[in-house]
Parts: C-alpha cells; structure tokens; sequence
C-alpha cells in the first residue's frame, strides 16, 4: 500500500489554483496574464460564472486577485486544486 505524501501550501511554491467570478470575463482581459484558461458555465440560476484555471506562487496568485478587484470584480470562490 502506498502512501502520498501530503503536500504543504507555502509561500514561494507554484500551485494551481481556479478562480471564479460572477458574469462573462471578456478573454482579452488575459493578455499578459501567463497560462491562465477561462471558461464559462451557467450556474443554478441560469446567471455566467466565468471560471479561471491557472499556476500561481501566492504573490501571483494575490496579483492576480488585486486585478480583479481593481475592475470591480467580486469573486465566487477561490480553489488551490493541485500542487505544482
């Protein structure tokens, strides 16, 4: 039986996270924003929620977060999914 080892959140280590965001997020929002994938889904009510996928250290990750919120945008939740 093979156990993973469970991997710690730091400060200067890559994760990759997935943001969301309530409504369509023009895509040329991302220029200059590396490696990050959008996409668009409909939650319950029927209303966009623009999903963002991309690799962060978390000064990137909070470079990231200051961008949205400097347009105004409320976030939905915030996910590290996996470690890189």
């Amino acid at each position: 039986m093979s156990h993973k080892k469970k991997q710690k959140l730091t400060l200067d280590r890559p994760a990759k996270y997935q943001v969301q965001v309530p409504g369509e997020l023009d895509p040329d929002w991302f220029n200059g924003v590396n490696d990050v994938t959008i996409s668009i889904s409909l939650n319950e009510e029927g209303l966009p929620v623009s999903t963002m996928i991309g690799v962060f250290d978390q000064a990137a990750l909070q470079g990231f977060l200051r961008r949205l919120y400097a347009r105004g945008i409320s976030l939905i939740s915030v996910m590290c999914l996996d470690f890189v």
